[in-house]
């Protein structure tokens, strides 16, 4: 099995992490994320690399509240899939959050079944109190209009399911 390291992300992985995106945008997958957009995040952001330091994966972990988190831009490379490179980067990313003090963590996502096996479950309408709603409807980011599934987001998440995790 070939091998890999997960560590925090670097300015100098942003334009790396950016190309192991677009293939993704190109295939509709996910959505495309400006480069400045990238780089106000790089700390967010979890990096998997392999033993030449290639980047095979990514993923953030994305405060949105004060127990709330949210995984996002998880990529594993192709030729990477199945080797334990998704489980390893949301595990780290999960022990970012609890160390955060986060106690729940979202999704929105194609990959159910990979979610699933992390023990998120699909989530409904109303997974924040209405005073927590009104705090959050406020934020400019569009992953928080995901998560609250609001109408201007529809067309970019149709088949995408919004799932949650309890730390």
């Amino acid at each position: 099995m070939a091998e890999f390291t997960v560590r925090p992300a670097r300015t100098r992985d942003v334009r790396r992490i950016q190309a192991l995106l677009e293939p993704f945008v190109q295939r509709r997958i996910l959505l495309g994320k400006d480069l400045v957009v990238l780089y106000e995040a790089t700390q967010q952001f979890l990096v998997a690399e392999d033993a030449d330091g290639e980047l095979v994966g990514c993923g953030a972990l994305h405060v949105m509240w004060e127990d709330l988190g949210e995984v996002r831009t998880l990529i594993v490379a192709d030729g990477w899939l199945h080797h334990g490179v998704g489980r390893a980067i949301v595990e780290a990313l999960e022990a970012n959050a609890r160390t955060l003090g986060l106690s729940r963590l979202f999704c929105l996502t194609f990959e159910v079944d990979f979610f699933t096996r992390r023990g998120f479950t699909p989530i409904g309408e109303q997974v924040v109190d209405p005073d927590v709603y009104s705090q959050l409807i406020r934020s400019p980011d569009e992953g928080v209009a995901e998560f609250l599934d609001l109408a201007h987001v529809k067309p970019n998440t149709l088949g995408n399911t919004r799932m949650m995790k309890r730390l």
